[in-house]
């Protein structure tokens, strides 16, 4: 839930998302073949949890509070460490568009002079 609620993760799904559906909507041949993979995901993804739901079933209680401890300390020093992890895409891309352009304009500079 710390990893989905992380603004880049976030929008990063959301972008996917409206590619996705935009993808499909746009291409009915490609809609087919999307709507197969996605059943062929559920089936699987169904199968999976039947099987491991007993084995979770008994380690929840024990791990599942050691497992999020750490994984929130964890997250919380990544977040520190990379403040990036807090933006959206969009500003991202942004970013890195205005940051591209700087340095090629100092290197125009740096080539005339």
């Amino acid at each position: 839930k710390q990893v989905a609620d992380l603004t880049l993760v976030s929008s990063a799904c959301g972008v996917v998302s409206t590619a996705y559906a935009s993808t499909k909507e746009s291409h009915p041949y490609l809609r087919s073949v999307c709507d197969a993979a996605e059943k062929g995901v559920k089936s699987v993804s169904e199968a999976t949890a039947s099987c491991v739901q007993p084995v979770l079933a008994t380690l929840e209680p024990h791990g599942n509070a050691l497992a999020s401890e750490y994984a929130s300390k964890g997250l919380d020093k990544l977040g520190e460490k990379l403040p990036i992890l807090q933006k959206p895409v969009e500003q991202i891309i942004s970013d890195t568009k205005e940051l591209v352009s700087s340095r090629v304009a100092d290197v125009k500079d740096a080539v005339s002079s």
